[in-house]
């Protein structure tokens, strides 16, 4: 079982949660009431629909991460996965953006762009380390 399954298993036991398709024609999504929280695009890579406001917040501590890849102007943010230790990071994230989702003003976010797929380019992070 890949990571990203793995992931998506512990997550669809959320009662919050529902699966189906993504929106972006790739993969699979998890959504609340209310929005997708959640895609699954390959093996180890997830978007996570953080909310520009929780990105703004968390800022500093998102980028400081190898795992999470910023887009700027996305209220996305993708989650590579290369170890159970990012997966209970992922599990973090999406708990804050289930939180950010269920107080953000009504129509705050109607201009979404759309989640970060074939706008990230991941690289493992041995590779990206030179290694």
């Amino acid at each position: 079982m890949t990571l990203a399954q793995r992931a998506l298993e512990r997550l669809q036991a959320w009662p919050d949660l529902m699966a189906g398709p993504a929106s972006c024609g790739t993969g699979r999504a998890l959504r609340s009431v209310r929005d997708e929280i959640v895609h699954f695009h390959s093996t180890r890579d997830v978007d996570l629909h953080l909310t520009r406001r929780a990105i703004q917040r968390f800022y500093y501590d998102l980028a400081g991460s190898s795992a999470i890849h910023l887009v700027p102007g996305s209220s996305w943010v993708t989650v590579h996965l290369d170890c159970e230790a990012d997966i209970d990071l992922l599990l973090s994230l999406v708990s804050i953006a289930l939180k950010a989702h269920q107080t953000r003003p009504a129509g705050e976010e109607q201009q979404l762009a759309g989640c970060n797929f074939h706008r990230v380019t991941v690289l493992p992070r041995d590779a990206a380390a030179g290694g």
